[in-house]
């Protein structure tokens, strides 16, 4: 059977996780693309134009892009280069620093910090003038890792002009400020570019590709016998999503959004790699990525489903090596999803080819793939499973297993998500709900539900108190007598009102640009600042098993003393409040303090001793 050499394929290989020099990826791809004649895969900009526009104008300022490697701006440097009138050829060559005319003023474009000597690092002397006037006569567009930056800033010789430049760089990147007042300068941090923004585009821009027209005559593309079948294409369809509503695109967002919510930044070039893995990776192929001419061989050994765009997000293909160093599949390989489930997730997979009650789901799930699902290796191994008759002890099986419910997270309805209790299938079982009902609804202005409150309250309860407490309509606030890190705490020092109350409340709220707090007021007085506790996805999951069971072990001990360190900020504007209602108060002659306790329904109760101070 004929199939067809594409060099679209080719190429999409070379976005994969294959051996690259990451100072050289940009040109690497240049040269492919020159080399093959064919369009990379582009997504604009996000402040390409910003940036062109600003040196066309009558008074242009100097930028400086920073960001980790792979954020795009080496990309950047050239698409301004381009649009500026300079030519590929004079890019392409080896100086480091390009130079072009804007009229009476000179644009220096620095591609590459890093690429610098030292000695020619006393261009920021030049830049340092530069950017003190408002009117300079040269410009300049500088491209630097984050810590090449801060580095090449420690090195330069000082003068006055650095000392203030320097300042004020290292204010803008601590503040995340694009532009200091004082300076003719914009800084532009490309790794604030969200990957929940950027990946949409990526994957468009993919499947659009005319590259894909090569495809056409290709006897494996469609064909009907599944056997034979191009795993590739079959990919691709998946990405694409026309049969479900592209529920494979909006959960790996869903994914990047809640890694991003924790303060894990993915760059573009992982996103790239991520997507060309998605579409290509097979371990039987060289690099462990496929090409045309590996398809005839893995269709003739029946190994299509080892090529699973499901496993691919995770980098399945890949050595354990090579997967736990590639920044995107560490990432997403902390969900956990594959070796994390449920009891009914697994006995759909497991039984329910005979249970009655579990068929209608195996079916729908299972059966209806058979070209990554229920096929017939799947279910012969299954049977001998089940039978006891695996030569293996069932381990080829339970391996299909886990293969399983990583498809499972990404072809689950819609509408059976909270019946199948789709984030049961990673460690983060209160994911969905964090995402949906809490960070998207805040930064939507609408107001998170009060059951949710409640059970962060009872969390903070048992860790504030070290008991397993059910109260959760007031926030209390314990120590030990003597120290509030104190596992147990069982002095009552005061209960806060989780409604407004007298000025005091627990609300979920939103904290400016992308971040959720949860924000505690003890009182009215301007005097008394409200204490919050920033919410990400681990706090969130830490607080809610805390308050349906016990505290979860699978999670660090840096959660728990982030809990406490609340805790304390909280008793510390908790004397503030006091020192104000208690100026004028007489001095008593009894101490008295309440001891903590549980009662039979769980819920805490105060017992009052009392000690004479007299003697």
């Amino acid at each position: 059977m004929a199939t067809v050499n594409s060099t679209w394929i080719s190429f999409l290989r070379q976005y994969g996780p294959i051996p690259q020099n990451d100072n050289m990826y940009d040109e690497a791809i240049q040269r492919m693309v020159k080399r093959k004649k064919i369009d990379p895969i582009l997504i604009e900009g996000r402040f390409v134009d910003e940036l062109i526009e600003n040196f066309r104008s009558d008074s242009p300022m100097s930028v400086i892009l920073t960001g980790t490697a792979g954020d795009g701006k080496t990309y950047h440097c050239r698409e301004v280069w381009t649009a500026l009138g300079g030519t590929f050829e004079e890019w392409d060559k080896p100086d480091k620093v390009k130079v072009i005319s804007l009229g009476t003023i000179t644009l220096h474009v620095v591609k590459d910090l890093s690429e610098l000597t030292d000695n020619e690092r006393d261009l920021f002397i030049e830049f340092s003038e530069s950017v003190l006037h408002r009117q300079p006569q040269s410009v300049y567009l500088i491209a630097a890792n984050d810590g090449q930056l801060i580095e090449a800033l420690k090195q330069i010789c000082e003068t006055p002009a650095t000392s203030i430049v320097k300042k004020r760089i290292e204010d803008l990147l601590v503040s995340d400020n694009v532009e200091s007042d004082d300076l003719n300068l914009r800084l532009y941090n490309l790794s604030r570019i969200s990957a929940a923004w950027a990946l949409p585009k990526i994957v468009k821009s993919l499947l659009e590709h005319p590259g894909w027209e090569q495809c056409t005559q290709c006897a494996f593309k469609e064909n009907v016998d599944l056997s034979q079948r191009c795993p590739i294409w079959e990919n691709r369809t998946r990405l694409e999503g026309n049969y479900n509503d592209q529920i494979i695109q909006s959960r790996i967002l869903d994914l990047l959004e809640l890694c991003e919510i924790n303060g894990l930044h993915l760059p573009i070039r992982q996103l790239l790699l991520l997507v060309s893995n998605m579409i290509l990776g097979h371990p039987e192929a060289r690099d462990r990525l496929m090409s045309c001419k590996d398809v005839p061989k893995i269709l003739e050994k029946n190994t299509a489903s080892f090529g699973s765009i499901y496993r691919n997000i995770f980098g399945e293909n890949l050595t354990e090596r090579r997967r736990e160093s590639t920044e995107i599949f560490e990432t997403l390989g902390r969900f956990g999803i594959g070796n994390e489930t449920s009891n009914k997730i697994d006995n759909i997979l497991i039984f329910g080819a005979d249970d009655p009650e579990l068929k209608p789901f195996y079916e729908e799930l299972l059966l209806s793939d058979p070209y990554y699902g229920a096929d017939q290796k799947y279910k012969a191994e299954q049977k001998a499973y089940l039978e006891g008759t695996a030569q293996d002890d069932g381990l080829a099986f339970l391996t299909q297993v886990r293969t399983q419910r990583q498809r499972l997270f990404f072809e689950i309805p819609r509408n059976k998500e909270e019946d199948l209790k789709l984030w049961e299938l990673t460690t983060f079982q209160y994911a969905g709900e964090f995402l949906n009902d809490v960070y998207r609804r805040v930064l939507g202005e609408q107001k998170v539900s009060t059951h949710i409150v409640s059970r962060l309250v009872r969390g903070l309860n048992r860790i504030f108190t070290g008991l397993l407490t059910k109260s959760q309509d007031e926030l209390i606030l314990a120590t030990s007598g003597s120290n509030s890190q104190a596992k147990v705490s069982k002095i009552f020092e005061e209960a806060v009102s989780v409604p407004r109350k007298r000025g005091e409340s627990v609300t979920i709220k939103a904290n400016g640009g992308d971040s959720v707090i949860l924000e505690v007021c003890l009182s009215l007085s301007p005097n008394v600042s409200p204490v919050s506790l920033n919410l990400q996805l681990i706090r969130y999951e830490f607080l809610s098993r805390v308050a349906d069971g016990a505290l979860p072990g699978s999670f660090s001990r840096e959660c728990y003393e982030d809990i406490l360190a609340f805790k304390s900020k909280l008793l510390t504007n908790l004397d503030k409040r006091r020192a104000e209602e208690q100026e004028d108060a007489d001095t008593e002659s009894q101490l008295a303090f309440h001891i903590l306790r549980l009662n039979g329904e769980g819920m805490l109760e105060k017992k009052i001793v009392e000690v004479n101070t007299q003697l």
